[in-house]
């Protein structure tokens, strides 16, 4: 399987990277800004799995402007794209008096027009019966628990997820499956900022071990579905 993970140099996008990095079968395109953390990722995978086949690049999603040479440079890397994994966010946690301008484009620069200009580039390399995942968060989901300092975050994960939506009809002609999986507490950094003295229901690797078998498989059961998953708030 051809696949391409955003947001991989951490966290979750870091975990699910190794967990599909242990199947010879998958060439993983691994996306970050930190070339360093991609590099020692990379290792991390080949030393847990010599016959692990990951390409690092190193991109920043808000550099809309080099989107079309993203596109012939990951060309060259794979002729085809099975699964894209939209995993990249920015979380700012702060009051909604306190958010300004810069703070609201930076959390929608990455979290929604990102993945949404990404997605549109990697699109010509879509195989039919593909699958598109877009990685969101409980706190954008209508009627869920919100919680103080998140306005601007949840707001573009709830963008996210209409998101999903809409273009699981646009594709439905080329059988390119897209779902949105709404992630509860996950002991990451970012949840770790959002919720200093909150303990998680998953660690990274559980929920990336979920994030791997729903992009495998999910497809089959689901499409323009939004999924919750977790067992907690937050």
């Amino acid at each position: 399987m051809n696949i391409i993970v955003t947001g991989a140099s951490q966290g979750i996008g870091k975990e699910v990277v190794k967990v599909l990095s242990m199947s010879k079968k998958n060439h993983v395109i691994a996306i970050a800004r930190n070339e360093k953390q991609l590099k020692a990722l990379t290792e991390e995978c080949k030393k847990n799995n010599p016959g692990a086949n990951v390409t690092p690049y190193v991109f920043d999603l808000t550099q809309f402007d080099f989107y079309s040479l993203v596109f012939q440079r990951i060309e060259t890397l794979m002729s085809h794209c099975d699964i894209l994994i939209n995993n990249a966010g920015l979380l700012i946690h702060k009051p909604f008096r306190k958010i300004d301008q810069t703070g609201f484009d930076d959390i929608f620069n990455v979290n929604v027009k990102g993945l949404f200009f990404f997605t549109q580039a990697i699109l010509p390399l879509m195989n039919k019966g593909g699958h598109i995942v877009n990685i969101s968060s409980m706190g954008g989901i209508q009627g869920s628990k919100k919680f103080a300092g998140l306005s601007a975050y949840s707001a573009s994960k709830g963008a996210v997820a209409v998101l999903t939506e809409t273009l699981a009809e646009e594709l439905q002609e080329e059988e390119i499956r897209v779902n949105c999986l709404a992630l509860g507490g996950v002991d990451t950094e970012m949840f770790q900022k959002a919720f200093p003295h909150a303990e998680a229901s998953y660690t990274p690797n559980q929920m990336a071990q979920f994030i791997v078998d729903f992009a495998l498989n999910g497809r089959k059961h689901f499409n323009g579905k939004i999924l919750p998953v977790s067992v907690a708030t937050p």
